[in-house]
């Protein structure tokens, strides 16, 4: 019998601000060790919590993009439990009345929606450092209290494929449409769990075991495929699943067990009492809202309106900033253009964009710029293997294609006299070609084009003299 996966994650985003979640303290990374955590941070009598409005704000534009519910009331609460690299014994989280409830993410071009629980506030933990320190472990306070949001999804995932495309949509919509988060991986900004549980198709929830800190897209799924493999295997062999939390190594990419898994009466949550609940206006509410800028969902949507395949609206779409490239580039230019402006987002304008590691936002040509070179390639003015060339310029500082296209001469031969003219000499100096065209040979015909276009010193409009010369050898 075949097993269903059930996947939900929970991931963890570090939010941009310059100080930490209830402290004034720095969040810059790579400080030396210590240096960077203050008396509130690991709570020393005496001490009050401040909460960041900055993370509060964030937390807001998270919630407007996913379609959440943002409440005006929300509560930190304490989640007590201890370990090494937690000074104060508890950390300061939300439980019962979260920031954010609900929401949505699509993955799969739309065709896969992940509905989300909630999305919360809380302050992160310090880090166990364990290298040569002579046999013993060090503690590294300077993370303690740095701002994170917790989204948590539903269990709507159904393999690691799935969980990885909601991860990369997740991470896209923090990192590069609503900037919230850096997104340095590496450093931890943003990271996954992911509660993984296997089940007979129609059986109610699996026991689920819980992958912690997966830092990277390529150990999510490494990670995921591990553990679905050995719950399978342990089930057909007669055994049991236990609740669990796991790490996962990714020298061995196997899953183990680290310690049974905690439910939320374990951690004794009750509100902070140094805290006041939480209270956002619905007027602050519509002031974030106005001040973000379209969102991706809005944008593609617009490209339904130009009709264009699939593939390459996804390709237009990966990003606010492709979008908006995109959008403003199509924006007053005629429909027949577009397909062609299209294809040079995706083709020269990309390739030169990341020979020099930039964004579609730091394009050397402008949008206006690129209509208009297009423009002058479909009225004939000049081919677009020239045009290449007249793209080179601009992106160098020469700023006018129609300056550029007549000092190199690159003025491209649409007269359909002088063109026709032209045919007729070659038709006259290639009677052999002429008749293998005639009794079925295509590639004769070939052949009488590139004379035609050596003829115009490569200045011909193709188009033309393909419709010229089938003219003529017709008749």
């Amino acid at each position: 019998m075949e097993w269903e996966t059930v996947i939900g994650l929970e991931i963890h985003v570090q939010l941009s601000t310059k100080s930490k979640m209830f402290s004034r303290a720095s969040t810059q990374f790579g400080a030396t060790p210590n240096t960077q955590a203050c008396a509130v941070d690991i709570a020393l009598p005496g001490v009050l919590p401040v909460a960041n409005k900055g993370a509060v704000e964030r937390a807001i534009r998270f919630g407007l993009a996913v379609g959440g519910t943002i409440n005006q009331r929300s509560v930190f609460a304490r989640k007590n439990y201890f370990y090494p690299d937690l000074p104060k014994g508890y950390q300061i989280s939300q439980f019962e009345l979260p920031i954010v409830q609900g929401g949505a993410v699509t993955i799969r071009d739309g065709k896969k929606t992940i509905r989300l629980t909630r999305a919360h506030l809380e302050e992160d933990a310090g880090k166990s450092l364990h290298e040569d320190f002579h046999g013993m472990s060090g503690i590294d306070l300077n993370r303690a209290g740095t701002p994170l949001l917790e989204i948590v999804s539903e269990p709507d995932m159904r393999s690691s494929e799935e969980a990885v495309a909601y991860a990369r949509a997740m991470y896209d919509l923090v990192v590069k449409e609503i900037e919230i988060c850096d997104g340095n991986m590496q450093e931890g900004s943003f990271r996954c769990d992911a509660n993984v549980s296997v089940r007979r198709p129609g059986a109610s929830l699996g026991t689920r075991r819980e992958i912690k800190n997966l830092n990277s897209f390529r150990f999510l799924q490494q990670a995921i495929d591990f553990e679905v493999k050995w719950q399978i295997g342990t089930l057909e062999d007669g055994g049991t699943i236990h609740q669990a939390t796991v790490l996962f190594n990714p020298d061995t990419g196997e899953t183990r067990a680290m310690r049974s898994k905690e439910d939320a009466h374990d951690y004794r949550y009750f509100p902070d009492p140094d805290l006041l609940p939480l209270e956002v206006s619905k007027q602050w509410i519509e002031q974030i809202r106005k001040s973000m800028p379209e969102s991706l969902r809005g944008q593609q949507q617009k490209f339904k309106d130009f009709r264009l395949p699939d593939y390459q609206a996804h390709q237009l779409t990966a990003n606010r900033e492709t979008a908006t490239f995109a959008l403003s580039t199509f924006t007053g230019a005629p429909a027949a253009e577009v397909p062609m402006l299209a294809n040079w987002i995706v083709g020269p304008v990309k390739a030169r964009l990341n020979e020099e590691n930039l964004d579609y936002s730091r394009s050397r040509v402008s949008p206006e710029q690129l209509r208009k070179l297009i423009g002058r390639v479909v009225d004939g003015t000049v081919s677009e293997k020239s045009a290449i060339e007249v793209f080179d310029a601009m992106w160098k500082g020469e700023k006018d294609p129609d300056t550029i296209i007549e000092k190199r001469g690159l003025n491209q031969i649409s007269d359909s006299g002088a063109l026709e003219a032209i045919v007729d000499q070659v038709i006259a100096a290639n009677p052999k070609s002429v008749e293998e065209y005639r009794s079925g040979k295509d590639k004769a015909f070939n052949a009488l084009v590139g004379q035609a276009m050596k003829a115009t010193r490569g200045k011909g409009n193709p188009a033309q003299i393909n419709e010229i010369l089938r003219k003529k050898l017709a008749g």
